[in-house]
């Protein structure tokens, strides 16, 4: 029976020590609302209602960043030796319809020398004045594209300080609200208001920052495409005019 006595006295034990546990736990689901909460989700709490614009441009500007990062990239819009190639497949005649859209298809600065090479093919008559026209509709077209959302991430950079200063000025109102007409202040609202505010102005420099930045440096990648385009296309003008018939048809 000593046995059966161990046992049962080692059953209690072990149910105190789970029951314990199960306090310990309890105990510490209820602490980390206070103390191991989502840091996160404190900080849009403490800011008030104001924080959700910026938390909005943030992932409108994330967005717009990734998206360029991935479109921005040389090889998809002027390759290197693109322009080699294109002078060495056209050194002695004109390519095929189907290589001038396969070329078109390939990048920007490659529809940019697929338009005039188009335009050499449709009109063999065709005088230097319109296929430069012709290069540079096409080459505005490229332009275009690549300056796509910058003005969104552009704007996201100016107005982001904007909205903080915006949540600064809800924080300054509740501060001034914490006070009471008898002179006592509230410390929560007081509190509340201080954090609003500051959180609000530290936000909207940590998304114009960045913003701002990358606003620039794909501005300066787009003049650099740009510029890459045009010194293209002006060298494959005179090559392209090799092959453009002169002189009078009726002669």
């Amino acid at each position: 029976m000593a046995w059966i006595r161990a046992g049962g006295f080692a059953d209690c034990a072990a149910a105190a020590v789970a029951d314990r546990a199960c306090l310990i736990i309890r105990r510490l689901r209820r602490a980390l609302p206070l103390t191991s909460k989502n840091p996160l989700l404190t900080i849009i709490q403490a800011a008030g209602w104001p924080i959700w614009l910026l938390i909005l441009c943030s992932i409108v500007a994330l967005a717009l960043i990734m998206e360029r990062l991935y479109h921005l990239r040389t090889p998809l819009i002027a390759p290197p030796t693109l322009l080699d190639e294109v002078i060495g497949v056209s050194r002695n005649s004109l390519p095929a319809q189907d290589v001038v859209a396969k070329l078109a298809d390939n990048s920007l600065l490659g529809g940019v020398l697929a338009a005039g090479l188009q335009a050499v093919i449709a009109d063999p008559r065709i005088q230097e004045q319109a296929l430069r026209q012709a290069m540079e509709n096409a080459g505005r077209t490229a332009v275009h594209t690549t300056e796509r959302y910058l003005n969104t991430l552009g704007t996201i950079a100016a107005a982001a300080p904007l909205l903080g200063l915006f949540g600064t000025v809800i924080g300054m109102i509740e501060i001034f609200g914490s006070q009471a007409p008898t002179g006592a202040t509230n410390p929560q609202m007081l509190a509340h208001g201080i954090s609003v505010a500051l959180y609000n102005t530290a936000f909207g420099l940590i998304i114009a920052i960045p913003s701002l930045m990358f606003y620039r440096y794909f501005r300066g990648r787009v003049d650099a495409f740009q510029l890459t385009m045009e010194l293209a296309a002006e060298r494959l003008v005179p090559h392209l005019m090799r092959f453009a018939v002169r002189g009078n048809p009726a002669a």
